[in-house]
């Protein structure tokens, strides 16, 4: 559905909301603050044609709530405001479990637990309304829910393939925040992942990393289990099981395929595909890379030619692509244990004291990413800036002078070679995304409006309707960044929209 933009940003004086959105303080409201990221993100993520629910109109109120921005116990009032969002449907996973009956653990049931009879009518208005096609080819009920069971895992699996390709980590990814539709729903603590980290977590409040960048498509996964579960003897077990096992596989299908066009390879598809990515991400995140920024200039990658020489041919290109990558004080902050100290001195204690409870520790994830931190810290601190941005040369020379090998086989010899090019600069430009709506870039956007000026607003989304294309305009405007801080030495610490965040940004909380 695609809808109709009444206005970009209004601004009236109601003395009530008629529709608020629920915030975390449990008052009903939802402030301008959270209301602008939402609205800004949700036509971002569809312009990057990942599917979305939409923002028609965003209306101030002259009313104020009660609010800690950076969730450090310093309470503001904040502008009230109301999003009208658009969407052929908003039914949820959850929507289905309020059917489910009492929680063993929990002790809580479904507010409708028991009533089948409103299942069955909800289920059958939503194939009916959303799938007419798959209602359309089985007679069967039994077997018309399978396949649109199977369907909402397809549209799921792709989804989700869709945000990790472009860096986007959804924040809050639980049952009621899944679209039976496939859409991209409920924008809350979101953000597009600046420097690649695999752990790259958005939700500030999430200290466990359940809704991390890496673990959304096992998240998914599981919701899927969830509706699996929620709708109960309307499908088959089995079968639901069987669906629910293709997940993964579906995931990495649509994750591949995508991944390939970022990297134009758009004629022949090789099993050592995956693996030229996996080494890319693994580049990426040793050198602190800029996801969006990397990609977008890999399409700088000159083509090879015979008889050229390697460092000199690609020199050029890593250049850029280093000035892409972090120094070494950002990684060495990037890479500081994040768990509690007490609970890491007594890992490293354990270690010394008890090698054999320590293997046991070691071998669970959160133990063993810190551990991992920890290492990758140590060499940092054994090195130089100028023995890393060597090491960081080297690996970018040796992974794009493979990429320009597995380039030349997209050509058999009997293709026509400027066609192939052609074409594969054609295909990165419209897969890898010039600009997306970083943290630091809403944020000052949100600073202008909060004074009465939803300039800078209406200048993002222009900016973001467009976001695979070279056009001007993508220069925000001079002042102060979100933080208020002004020039300092004489530069201006604004950035353009698809430059690497400044270091403010960094200290940018969202919940």
């Amino acid at each position: 559905m695609c809808p109709l933009l009444l206005n970009s940003v209004c601004s009236v004086k109601p003395a009530h909301h008629t529709f608020p959105l629920a915030d975390l303080d449990g008052d009903g409201r939802k402030v301008l603050r959270s209301s602008i990221r939402e609205f800004l993100c949700s036509e971002a993520v569809a312009a990057l044609g990942i599917p979305s629910t939409r923002a028609a109109s965003l209306v101030t109120s002259d009313l104020y709530a009660s609010r800690d921005p950076l969730n450090k116990g310093q309470r503001i009032l904040e502008r009230c405001s109301v999003v009208l969002r658009l969407a052929p449907s908003f039914i949820r996973f959850g929507s289905f479990e309020i059917f489910l009956g009492r929680d063993e653990f929990s002790g809580l049931q479904g507010p409708s637990a028991g009533r089948h009879d409103i299942r069955a009518q909800l289920l059958d208005y939503v194939i009916e309304t959303f799938y007419p096609c798959i209602q359309q080819a089985h007679s069967n009920r039994k077997d018309r829910n399978m396949a649109f069971f199977r369907e909402v895992m397809m549209r799921t699996a792709k989804l989700v393939a869709q945000w990790q390709c472009v860096g986007f980590c959804h924040g809050v990814l639980n049952t009621d925040n899944m679209s039976i539709l496939g859409l991209t729903l409920d924008y809350g603590p979101f953000g597009f992942m600046d420097r690649f980290d695999p752990d790259f977590i958005c939700n500030a409040s999430d200290k466990r990393g359940r809704y991390s960048y890496q673990a959304q498509p096992s998240v998914c996964r599981w919701n899927l289990a969830r509706l699996a579960e929620a709708l109960g003897s309307e499908l088959d077990g089995a079968e639901a099981g069987a669906i629910l096992d293709e997940f993964m596989l579906t995931y990495e299908a649509f994750y591949l395929s995508i991944m390939r066009k970022k990297l134009g390879l758009v004629r022949k598809e090789e099993t050592e595909d995956s693996e030229l990515i996996s080494d890319l991400l693994h580049v990426m995140h040793n050198t602190g890379a800029d996801f969006t920024n990397i990609f977008r200039l890999l399409s700088c990658v000159p083509w090879p030619e015979e008889g050229d020489n390697e460092r000199a041919t690609v020199g050029p290109v890593v250049d850029l692509i280093l000035q892409q990558c972090a120094s070494i004080q950002e990684l060495k902050v990037a890479n500081m244990p994040t768990m509690e100290d007490r609970e890491l001195a007594m890992i490293l204690s354990m270690a010394q004291t008890n090698p054999v409870m320590f293997n046991i520790v070691a071998d669970r994830s959160g133990v063993a990413q810190q551990l991992e931190r920890m290492g990758r810290l140590k060499e940092l601190l054994e090195t130089n800036e100028d023995e890393l941005k060597e090491k960081q040369r080297d690996d970018w020379i040796h992974w794009v002078s493979r990429y320009r090998r597995r380039l030349t086989r997209e050509c058999d010899g009997t293709c026509d070679l400027p066609l192939i090019k052609k074409e594969r600069l054609s295909v990165m430009n419209s897969n890898n995304p010039r600009v997306v709506l970083r943290n630091y870039i809403a944020q000052n956007a949100i600073q202008a409006a909060e004074k009465g000026d939803f300039s800078e607003v209406e200048r993002v989304l222009k900016a973001l309707e467009k976001p695979y294309s070279d056009a001007v305009g993508l220069e925000p405007l001079d002042g102060p960044n979100a933080f208020g801080e002004k020039e300092q030495r004489g530069r201006d610490l604004t950035v353009g929209y698809d430059r690497k965040p400044p270091a403010w940004a960094q200290r940018i909380c969202i919940t």
